[in-house]
């Protein structure tokens, strides 16, 4: 998209700067002046009034000193006579090559003008070009004044943070060529149009992201006045209806940009589209649009660049005419419902002569485009990105697509792929980033399926299914022509050993190596590399020996080691870390005392399944982001700390069968969040808090296995969310509240094993959540579930599980009937 925008502009940019300044010669000096000449007095004083006005955190404007203004930054003049014409101030820091870079954006922001505009710039008579985009006035609105520039040709104030509505004065611009008013605002206000209309010798227009909600019934109208219109953007403008008239735009024959994105157009794909025969760019993506793509947009021959994706609603075939598009470079039509194969498509971009000129293909989320993926594919030389991925694509990838010698990007996971990877992909020397995840590959890959990839960065071959279909069969002398920032290989074969190859791979953030059926240590040279991690998941193996205190990580990483055979104490790792994950291992000792201290940015902590001892850390009340806290299944010991307060994101408690001891901390009815309260397996005493009726969000609440008594608190009919009571094998008496009827999502309940007495409730045969067949999957986490007498362990299925256990109490009456019940 960028390429295409680019090549756009630039055509543009060549007929506006020639009918720009047809009746001026401009000659540049050391700064932007002219040589031997200097602008008017009137003119520097408009200028001096101007910067006066101006925020410039970062003296921008430091060269404005002098007489001759036709040498200060930003200043273009004409050279008889010497007259400012330009003024291109734009803050060329705003916008970051990685737009979630905060820091760039801080960066932007340090640069950017604020302040007023002096109301002395109209004394620049002769402006033909004004540029303020990207700077932050603030709200301040646009000057009326613009609209007395009479011989301007170029206005750009686009993402300069001005506020209130676009002043009708700009309609006034009648020699006006160039307007870019694109999020202008700080803040959406409702716009009208009908001063567009005076903007007669407008060729480039872009109004995007500018609420014009009230001129939705008449913006074709508006825009059909301007008759020398070349390129039209008006996204997310709210503009909601396309006009179904057979030429709403029958004035503007020479359009070669049109982007209505994200309008919210709810109906099928507009025939006039296909009256404006010279169109290059188009793009409608992130609408409602309906019905089946246009066969007719084969007859677009100009057609450079067509983006119809995020339409839910656009569905049927691809039509055969897309194939005649010969100098299409860029095809988006993801995120729809297309269906079918794509062999007509591919076969017909082959066939053109000199070849297509696509560079960038995307079909990805389709979900319903299947077949084979035609051998055709390797004759789009151009191809720069192949995007396939989320649809129901079958088969092996062809083995032409080693012919794509400037593919950079090649995207195919989630579909039903079931063949091989062919060697030829170690043919792709330009190949960037891979992603062949979620597939059934049933193949082996070996060196030559990496033999040229000397570009390759990121590289992810996973599964969820732990069935293994993938094999790696390569030599463990073999060394990489790549080096990998991002490396992510689940449930693929790499071992036995530790993968040698990876001791090149100094420059990864990013590794992961799930289910690998890797059983061996973890070599010494490995954590020598010098790596600073984002992501570290070497779980599901079967990995041994001590994890050294040597790893780095970055702000907020992931670690996860679980279900393997380290051992020894805990290990120390960098505060950076965001997720700790440790469980099924044999680790021992006990948790350090600090451990809250040394990682205060911990939101997920799993060290259950160990065998860790001592006490829970008091420290661990300095953890105040803490989403899940499982540590379970270790030999813990001694009270449940005061560690509850100032954790408002945390649902999941779970320190069953560990042997700690006293009551349950009153504070913990401070976690407002919480979902899973495991407590089972302990030797906890005292009553249930009442406290813990602040909990309202609870769906699994197990104190089962201790020493608890009193009776049972009738509050427990307040967790209306609750689908999992277990309270088993306590000291608990008196009789089961009826309130617990009132938990309609309860599914699971169990209270045998205690000295509870009085009648069986008979509103028990109205809990509707054991009568309901639930159909989508839902997590509710591990859980013991006796039933008749044999205790099953549950976890992926345990949403399907229903019971009720009262036995082993002193209840008398039957228990109701309730269909559903588990067998």
């Amino acid at each position: 998209m960028a390429d295409i925008n680019a090549s756009i502009h630039f055509l543009l940019l060549i007929f506006l700067s020639s009918t720009l300044l047809h009746l001026e010669t401009v000659k540049l000096g050391s700064c932007n002046g002219v040589l031997n000449a200097s602008c008017t007095e009137i003119e520097r004083k408009a200028l001096v009034n101007f910067k006066q006005g101006l925020i410039d955190p970062s003296d921008r404007l430091s060269s404005w000193v002098g007489l001759d203004c036709c040498r200060w930054s930003g200043v273009v003049c004409s050279s008889r006579p010497p007259r400012v014409i330009k003024l291109k101030l734009r803050n060329q820091y705003a916008r970051s090559p990685d737009p979630d870079n905060e820091a760039m954006d801080d960066y932007g922001a340090a640069h950017a003008f604020g302040g007023e505009i002096s109301h002395s710039l109209p004394d620049l008579k002769d402006l033909r070009y004004l540029d303020l985009s990207m700077n932050n006035f603030g709200g301040l609105k646009i000057p009326k004044f613009i609209g007395s520039f009479k011989r301007l040709r170029y206005l750009n104030l686009s993402g300069a943070s001005f506020g209130g509505t676009i002043p009708p004065h700009l309609g006034n611009l009648s020699s006006l060529l160039y307007l870019d008013l694109n999020s202008y605002s700080l803040e959406s206000v409702e716009n009208d149009l009908h001063w567009l209309s005076g903007l007669s010798s407008l060729r480039h227009l872009n109004l995007g992201n500018i609420d014009f909600s009230k001129a939705a019934a008449y913006w074709h109208r508006a825009v059909n006045s301007l008759s020398s219109l070349l390129e039209l953007r008006l996204p997310g403008c709210g503009l909601s209806s396309l006009p179904d008239l057979s030429l709403p735009f029958g004035n503007v024959t020479s359009l070669s940009v049109l982007d209505l994105s994200n309008n919210g157009f709810n109906s099928s794909m507009p025939h006039w589209l296909f009256n404006f025969s010279s169109l290059a760019y188009l793009d409608l993506n992130s609408n409602s649009l309906q019905g089946s793509v246009p066969d007719r947009f084969g007859f677009l021959i100009s057609l450079e660049y067509i983006d119809l994706s995020f339409n839910i609603l656009i569905g049927g075939h691809l039509p055969r005419n897309l194939g005649k598009l010969c100098n299409l470079r860029t095809l988006k039509l993801s995120f729809n419902s297309i269906s079918g194969e794509i062999t007509e498509l591919i076969d017909g971009l082959s066939e053109c002569v000199n070849s297509s000129s696509l560079e960038s293909l995307d079909l990805g989320f389709n979900y319903k485009l299947d077949g084979f993926l035609p051998n055709s594919l390797g004759h789009l030389k151009n191809l720069k990105s192949l995007h396939l991925w989320g649809n129901s694509f079958v088969g092996s990838i062809p083995n032409t697509i080693g012919n794509l010698s400037s593919l950079q990007e090649f995207y195919i996971s989630e579909n039903q792929m079931n063949g091989i990877i062919p060697e030829s992909v170690g043919q792709l020397s330009a190949l960037v980033a891979a992603d062949l995840s979620e597939n059934p590959w049933v193949c082996v890959v070996t060196e030559s399926h990496f033999s040229n990839l000397t570009s390759l960065i990121e590289l992810s071959i996973k599964k969820s299914s732990p069935n293994i279909t993938l094999v790696f069969n390569v030599n463990s002398k073999w060394i990489p022509p790549f080096k990998l920032s991002y490396l992510e290989l689940q449930a693929c074969h790499l071992g036995p050993k530790f993968p040698a190859w990876l001791r090149t791979q100094n420059q990864l953030k990013t590794i992961v190596l799930n289910n690998a059926r890797i059983s061996d240590s973890i070599p010494d040279w490995f954590w020598k590399l010098d790596l600073q991690l984002d992501l570290l998941d070497f779980s599901n193996n079967q990995l041994s020996g001590k994890v050294p205190n040597s790893l780095k990580f970055t702000e907020n990483a992931v670690v996860d080691l679980s279900s393997n055979r380290f051992h020894g104490p805990f290990p120390h790792f960098s505060s950076n870390l965001s997720s700790l994950y440790l469980r099924d291992n044999s680790f021992s000792g006990p948790i350090p005392r600090d451990f809250g201290k040394t990682m205060p940015r911990l939101s997920n902590f799993d060290v259950s399944w160990n065998s860790l001892n001592g006490t829970i850390p008091l420290s661990m009340a300095k953890i105040t982001g803490l989403t899940n806290l499982v540590i379970s299944n270790n030999q813990l010991s001694g009270e449940i700390p005061l560690i509850w307060n100032d954790k408002p994101d945390l649902y999941e408690v779970d320190m069953a069968n560990n042997s700690l001891s006293g009551e349950i901390p009153s504070s913990m009815g401070t976690l407002n969040s919480l979902m899973f309260l495991i407590l089972s397996g302990n030797k906890l005493s005292g009553e249930i808090p009442f406290s813990l009726q602040n909990c309202k969000d609870m769906d699994s609440f197990d104190l089962g296995d201790n020493r608890l008594s009193g009776n049972l608190p009738s509050w427990i009919g307040e967790m209306q969310s609750l689908l999992i009571l277990r309270l088993r094998s306590n000291f608990f008496d008196g009789n089961i509240p009826s309130q617990v009827c009132s938990l309609s999502h309860l599914h699971i309940l169990d209270v045998a094993h205690n000295n509870l007495s009085g009648s069986v409730p008979s509103c028990l045969g109205n809990l509707s959540g054991m009568a309901t067949e639930i159909s989508d999957e839902r997590y509710e986490g591990r859980l013991s579930v006796v039933v008749k007498g044999r205790e099953l362990i549950y976890q992926s299925t345990l949403y399907l599980v229903n019971s009720i256990d009262l036995s082993d109490n002193n209840l008398s009456g039957k228990l109701p009937e309730i269909r559903n019940l588990s067998p």
